[in-house]
């Protein structure tokens, strides 16, 4: 029940469903609630929502969020309005970024703070959210804020960018916790048939220790008593050196890849029979292959955007090989090529002739949701490259497997 202020009778509370529409919608959807006012948690959400959304002047852009949060627009910034909406008054204070995220860390959880967070970074180009020191200390690390760090880090003042780089660390951190665990799995050797004396949990065998201890099982208790426990042995790999070598484009659009990259590399630098050399490129050629052991260090080095010469970096990547059949070569790009495409082709013709494995990865983050140029990724795959999309994870087990040979 909603306590009238005027001390008149209470207003009954809207239904749940409805007040969700009602925020979808906007002021628009007020009619749904048949008069009921908001509550006050649903009135502190839609503030907030209209923070965001409300600069939003495409009315289809709206969806529906994890939250109910999707909604319509005047192109309002920041408590800027246009000329026609101007207006006086004593209302509340214009709300700050650094309110907005006090606001949304209350009344929403996690995964809706970081939708709302990413459409205010990536969609409304919200930049003090990466770029002002007080919003820094209050934000909480993600994916998205990283690349937006990386894309703006040049805008920085000295005590903004050391901000940025503990947010950088934090999300780094996290991701080569997540994907090293894959990597030990890929390079830990397959399980053999063999009984081992060594009892290690991944390594249990669970069906013969059930067939063999089937004597103690108590069907009163429906329990199986194990006395026995079996594990099994893995093959130890043979491994032979290889080398891994990482071509990633930096241009604006593959920020997501340049991070991965950087986790990988760092993820499978020091792993016995694979050394690692990671190269970035937009029309310039970068070899960063001195910082794969700081993958924080390395990322804030990168400078993403401007155009794109990916034969050029095809033909740095090729005078990097030593021993072509213990080579893969990692191409990670759109494929949208602003150089010599035809020049392109016919290097990874002759690096594939001479035995290397070339990937071309038109996606390398933990959505593999690649947007790239088919007709010249076909035309790589023509020539003998293997063109495709591999997560972190994915594009590990491939060396292991290879390396494993």
């Amino acid at each position: 029940m909603t306590v009238d202020p005027s001390g008149g009778p209470a207003a009954p509370d809207p239904e749940p469903a409805l007040e969700r529409w009602r925020l979808v919608l906007g002021p628009a959807g007020q009619p749904c609630l048949g008069g009921c006012p908001l509550g006050a948690d649903a009135a502190d959400r839609d503030a907030a929502l209209g923070w965001l959304y409300d600069r939003d002047t495409d009315l289809s852009h709206r969806d529906i969020r994890a939250s109910g949060a999707g909604r319509r627009g005047s192109d309002r910034r920041d408590g800027d309005e246009r000329d026609g909406d101007r207006r006086g008054g004593s209302g509340p204070s214009v709300m700050t970024t650094v309110d907005w995220l006090d606001d949304i860390t209350r009344l929403f959880p996690k995964e809706t703070i970081e939708r709302l967070q990413r459409d205010a970074v990536e969609r409304y180009d919200v930049q003090d959210v990466v770029t002002d020191p007080a919003v820094l200390e209050r934000i909480a690390p993600n994916p998205t804020l990283l690349r937006a760090v990386l894309r703006t880090k040049y805008l920085m003042k000295p005590d903004v960018l050391l901000l940025a780089r503990r947010l950088v660390d934090a999300v780094v951190r996290e991701l080569v916790d997540r994907l090293a665990a894959e990597v030990r799995r890929s390079f830990s050797g397959a399980r053999s048939r063999r009984s081992s004396r060594f009892k290690l949990a991944r390594d249990f065998d669970v069906g013969r220790t059930v067939r063999a201890n089937l004597a103690h099982y108590q069907p009163q208790e429906r329990k199986l008593y194990v006395q026995t426990p079996y594990f099994v042995s893995r093959d130890q790999r043979r491994l032979r050196p290889w080398q891994v070598i990482l071509l990633v484009d930096q241009s604006g659009s593959m920020a997501g890849s340049v991070i991965h990259s950087a986790v990988t590399a760092a993820c499978l630098w020091g792993l016995p029979g694979v050394r690692v050399h990671l190269v970035t490129f937009d029309t310039e050629v970068v070899d960063l292959t001195a910082q794969v052991q700081d993958p924080v260090e390395l990322l804030m080095r990168v400078q993403l955007g401007g155009g794109t010469d990916i034969a050029r970096a095809a033909r740095y990547g090729a005078g990097l090989i030593d021993n072509p059949r213990r080579t893969i070569v990692a191409l990670i790009t759109d494929f949208y090529e602003g150089g010599d495409a035809d020049e392109l082709v016919r290097t990874v013709r002759r690096v594939v002739e001479q035995g290397s494995r070339v990937l071309g990865l038109a996606a390398l983050d933990e959505d593999a949701n690649p947007a790239y140029d088919r007709d010249l990724a076909q035309r790589l795959a023509d020539v003998g490259a293997r063109v495709g999309a591999m997560t972190p994870g994915e594009l590990a087990a491939f060396v292991a497997e290879q390396v494993g040979r």
